[in-house]
This record gives C-alpha cells, sequence and structure tokens, in this order.
C-alpha cells in the first residue's frame, strides 16, 4: 500500500472544490484516509493505481468522480528536435529507455514539488520495485545540450553526483554516495554501468543510483528532461505516461523525444468494447449502455454507447492496471456508489465451524506463546539461495516455481519455514538477546499444500538440548508419539541433531544449525531450531495437502 500526502489547499486549487468534500468523497473513490492533519490528508492507495501517488492524479480523478469534469482527458504530444541514442551494449544491464521534454514548469509552490518528489519515490518502489525494474531521472533541460546519449560507461568514468560537491567514479559513488550504497546490487555485478550524457558529454545521470548535481531540479527550473530506464518496457512505458500527465494536469507542455527513432511519449488512450449486460450480472444492477457509459466518464474514461449490450471504452494511457473487462466493470462500481449498492442476505443458510487445520495451528500457537517464542508471520515466496543454498540442503525438483517472478528475491513457493525465520534472526541480528522466534503455516511440496510450523532460539547458549525439549513439549501437548533417530541434515550440526518419526515416516527436524549456515545468515550466536508437519498430529489429515 502507497500513503500519498495531498495538501488541502494545492488539491483544492486543482480540484475545484471545498476540503470538506474532498475528505468526504476521497474514501468512496476507493482509498483509506490514514490520516488528516491542519494542512494536509494521508490517503492510502492500492499499488494497482500508480497514476493516484500525486497530488495531480488524484485531482484528475476527483474531477471527474464529483462530476466536475467527467471524462477522457486527451493529451498533446508536441513536435522537439530532441533526440537520444541507447547504447546495444546496455542490452543485457538496463536496456529500455523511455523519455519526453517538459516544459512551462511551475515549481514555485513547495507543495508541487513534494508532490513531485513523492511520486517519483512511490513510482521507484511500486512499478520499479525498489529501482530495480524502474528507475527515473528528472533533470533541468535548461542546463544541459541535446542530443543526449544513454550508453555502457567504463566504471572509472567520473562526475558530481546529485548533493555532493566533488566529482566521484562510479565505483567511488557505489561505495561513498549514500545513493550507491544503497542500491550498488542492482549493477554492481556489471563489467561496466549505464549512463547519460548530453552533447557536451555532461552527465545528466548514473540509472538507477544517482542524478548529477549539474542537473538538479529547483524552484527556478522551468523546463524538465525525463528520462524513465529499467528492465521492463511495459513499466518503463507506464511509469513514463503517469508523471506526463501528472505534470500535464498543472499546465506543463510535453514535448516529444526521439529515441532511436521511436517517438516518445505516447499519451493516445487505448479503445476497447465492453458488455453492458456482464458488468449488470456482475455488479448485481440493472444498467444501460447510456448509464454505463455516463458511470465510466465520471472515472475519467472516454465512453460512448455502441449498440443494446456494448460500450465503446478509451482507456486513458496512464491506467496500467486496466488489463480484463471486469477492471473497467469496478471502475463502474466506484462511480456507482458502493453506499448505493443494497445489501440482502444469501438464498441459503450455512453454519461455519473451524476448519481441523485451524484448530490446529491455533493449539500450535498456544503452545510456543506458553514457551516464551514470538509468532512471526514471513512470506510465502522466497528463493532457491535462502531456502536452500544457504541451508547447505541440496536443491528439490519438487520446489514449486513462480513462472513469471517479479523479482530475483520472490521465484519459489517455500518449501520450508525454518529458512525465513534464520533470514528473520539475520535481520534483527541489532536487537538484543535471547530471541525466540516461531512460526506455523502453509508450505508446498509440488503441487501439494501442507502445514509446518518451525521455531528458532539464538543466544550464546542455544543448543541441541534446548531444540530437543522445545519439540518434545511440542509433540507431548500435541498428542503425537514419535521416536527420535539421529540425522543427515546438513543444515544442523552432526551430533547435535535429531529426526522426529511418525508411524515410520520422518515428521520434523530439531537441533543446533551448523556454522556454516550461521556463517551464511551472518549470525554469530548459536542457534536452536525446529521444525514439524503437522500431518504427524492425529487425525489432522487423512489425504495429502490441504482439502
Amino acid at each position: 500500500m502507497v500513503i500519498v500526502r495531498l495538501n488541502y489547499s494545492y488539491l483544492e486549487r486543482l480540484v475545484g472544490t471545498t476540503r470538506e468534500t474532498l475528505l468526504t468523497r476521497l474514501p468512496m473513490l476507493g482509498s483509506d484516509v490514514d490520516r488528516i492533519e491542519d494542512d494536509h490528508v494521508d490517503v492510502e492507495f492500492f499499488p494497482d493505481r500508480p497514476d493516484l501517488f500525486s497530488t495531480e492524479g488524484v485531482a484528475h480523478a476527483l474531477r471527474g468522480f464529483l462530476g466536475i469534469e467527467p471524462g477522457i482527458t486527451t493529451y498533446v504530444v508536441h513536435p522537439s528536435p530532441i533526440t537520444f541514442s541507447v547504447d546495444p551494449k546496455l542490452a543485457s544491464i538496463r536496456p529500455f529507455l523511455g523519455s519526453a521534454a517538459i516544459r512551462h514548469v511551475q515549481l514555485t509552490d513547495e507543495a508541487a514539488i513534494e508532490s513531485l518528489m513523492e511520486l517519483q519515490e512511490a513510482l521507484h518502489w511500486a512499478i520499479g520495485r525498489g529501482r530495480s525494474k524502474v528507475a527515473i531521472g528528472i533533470h533541468d533541460l535548461d542546463h544541459v545540450k541535446p542530443p543526449f546519449r544513454y550508453y555502457a560507461a567504463p566504471r572509472t568514468r567520473a562526475f558530481i553526483p546529485l548533493d555532493f560537491s566533488k566529482e566521484m567514479t562510479m565505483e567511488e559513488i557505489l561505495d561513498e554516495h549514500p545513493k550507491g550504497r544503497d542500491y550498488a546490487h542492482i549493477v554492481s555485478h556489471f563489467p561496466l554501468f549505464p549512463l547519460i550524457v548530453d552533447a557536451n558529454d555532461d552527465v545528466l545521470s548514473f540509472p538507477p543510483i544517482i542524478n548529477g548535481e549539474l542537473t538538479r531540479v529547483t524552484s527556478k527550473t522551468r523546463n524538465i528532461l525525463l528520462d524513465t530506464t529499467g528492465t521492463d518496457l511495459k513499466a518503463v512505458t507506464t511509469t513514463v505516461r503517469i508523471i506526463c500527465a501528472a505534470f500535464a494536469e498543472t499546465g506543463a507542455r510535453i514535448d516529444q523525444v526521439t529515441i532511436d527513432g521511436r517517438v516518445w511519449p505516447d499519451l493516445t488512450p487505448q479503445e476497447r468494447s465492453v458488455s453492458v449486460h456482464e458488468c449488470s450480472r456482475l455488479l448485481g444492477i440493472s444498467l444501460t449502455p447510456q448509464r454505463m457509459a455516463a458511470l465510466l466518464e465520471l472515472m475519467r474514461f472516454g465512453a460512448t454507447p455502441a449498440g443494446p449490450d456494448a460500450v465503446r471504452v478509451e482507456v486513458p494511457c496512464f491506467r496500467g492496471d486496466i488489463m480484463h473487462d471486469w477492471d473497467l466493470f469496478e471502475d463502474v462500481a466506484i462511480a456507482h456508489g458502493y453506499e448505493n449498492f443494497s445489501y440482502e442476505l444469501p438464498p441459503v443458510c450455512t453454519i461455519g465451524k473451524k476448519h481441523r487445520v485451524t484448530i490446529v495451528t491455533d493449539m500450535v500457537r498456544r503452545i510456543f506463546v506458553g514457551l516464551g517464542y514470538i509468532e512471526m508471520m514471513p512470506f510465502t515466496l522466497s528463493n532457491e539461495h535462502i531456502m536452500v543454498d544457504r541451508m547447505q540442503r541440496p536443491r528439490s525438483p519438487e520446489a514449486l516455481h513462480v513462472m513469471h517472478p517479479i523479482s530475483e528475491e520472490h521465484t519459489i513457493v517455500r518449501t520450508d519455514i525454518l529458512p525465513l525465520l534464520i533470514e528473520i534472526l539475520q535481520l534483527n541480528r541489532h536487537r538484543e538477546l535471547p530471541q525466540r522466534l516461531f512460526a506455523v503455516g502453509d508450505v508446498v511440496n509440488g503441487t501439494s499444500t501442507f502445514q509446518n510450523v518451525a521455531a528458532v532460539s539464538i543466544h550464546q547458549d542455544a543448543d541441541f538440548s534446548e531444540a530437543y525439549a522445545c519439540m518434545d513439549a511440542l509433540c507431548r501437548e500435541l498428542q503425537v508419539e514419535y521416536t527420535v533417530k539421529e540425522s543427515a541434515d546438513p543444515a544442523f550440526l552432526n551430533g547435535r541433531r535429531g529426526g522426529v518419526y511418525v508411524r515410520g515416516e520422518c515428521c520434523g527436524i530439531f537441533g543446533e544449525l551448523h556454522p556454516a549456515v550461521l556463517n551464511a545468515f551472518e549470525l554469530e550466536h548459536p542457534v536452536a531450531a525446529l521444525e514439524l508437519a503437522l500431518r504427524a498430529v492425529p487425525g489432522f489429515h487423512g489425504l495429502q495437502g490441504t482439502p
């Protein structure tokens, strides 16, 4: 979720209505008011609406939603001689570049500057995945000279980075500049670094790390060059469109930039046709083509009836979240007003009860809380480096891989819980000891889902006996009859590890973590750990996998 700070006076000026109206209607737009202050309101938006991550974007949406300015906005892109060239050597580093020239910018209002900065950072997070997927550069165009060049530069190339007064090489920036240290992991492994320079070979940007001090944007800036680099063309395109539309809302002019023969930005809307009957059926309200078109226009779409069961829709260029007809139907529901939907009891009467999985997992939670452990909720997605390699375990063909992962950190569904708890210990190395953590939840083996519980204890005296005692208490309280045999799990120390066997099947492991595992997670104290498959609990499951 993204929290956007909306300055009252700036928003009132852009929308043309009162503060009271804005605060009343904002939640009905699909947002959550997080905090109301004297001069601003903090509003939370879902990551699928990055066009609302700025005061300008919210104002554009509200003018339609409130009926002040319904319908789609047409953005004109003016011709310009500005060009960019892209070095083919960047194909394996950071291949995609999007750009635009934005003129007649008014940044004299402090609220406008803050909105621009917050939009940039929000887009870096929501679309850019921490700049790894997309990074944005905003430059004072009057301080540089086109044509511009985006190329793979030697690591020793030097320039003055933003907020510094001395010239530094790009390698020094990664080591010494705060932004360099934060984002070095994105490019440090490449032999060459991406760089943007002008006709005089002056540096504009070292994406995705830092801009040059030469092109710093100030309140006196009137013309801006936008550069957006990344590893995903769709994400780069969407980001450029959102920023251009936000500037256009303030009265700025958008000029084209030609990148290797392709004109940027393309702000033309996309067209599609949707069924009125399908929308009515899904929402449970009776709609006509005329009524549905009017509701879509309140949400800033272009919409016209196209027959007895169709509406032709023009989707704004920056609405990258519209991927299915149902996405449009959701906006119809918002425009209709959630408060205007009637509510009724379902036609069937059912009596709910706790699932067996919930009963057992709740019992596990009570046991570990009683033992002095704190519950964690680690992510369901992880990667084989964390789950397997650092644990010194062999990779399994049964791991369920994500087909299109958004990052290298989330490539598989977790097969165990223990490695994720150890990772949490790594993140909390600065906290006092002892730390005793546990987690219970789903794990996936192949295409079957199971429930496991894992626990870790880190302090200077953590040992095999502590892990054994904790496992014994857990099994005793869950009425699990078990036997212990010596384990060969390489994640644990030889001679200080045991396997839990129930009805002849190995269902758990406990012991003291191997020093190599501790080093892999940068831990300096011994760790007693355990993990138990809850299928060992009597009557927990008749069949494999969660029903």
